[in-house]
């Protein structure tokens, strides 16, 4: 059985999940000094509620934009690759 992996492609696309992950990588790094701060936990929840969100905003960008690739690559096995950018989908949830 042949391995179906895709790889994106989209500059934009990566260019834009590589921007949100900087992003909740510095946010955080926040929440870490918050906590070594003695900040309250309500400030520490609500910037660790961003980071989630940035992180999975990354993720449904990328499997979106694999998804519209795959079905415009001719060589690539659509069902294959959509099982498995499905079961990524489904593991965000």
């Amino acid at each position: 059985m042949v391995e179906t992996a895709h790889v994106l492609h989209d500059e934009r696309a990566k260019e834009a999940i590589s921007k949100r992950l900087k992003r909740a990588h510095g946010q955080l790094g926040a929440v870490i000094r918050m906590i070594d701060e003695n900040r309250s936990c309500e400030e520490i929840v609500t910037q660790m509620a961003a980071v989630d969100k940035a992180v999975t905003t990354a993720a449904f960008t990328m499997i979106s934009t694999s998804l519209r690739e795959c079905f415009a690559e001719p060589t690539s096995n659509v069902d294959d690759v959509t099982a498995k950018l499905q079961r990524l989908f489904l593991s965000l949830a």
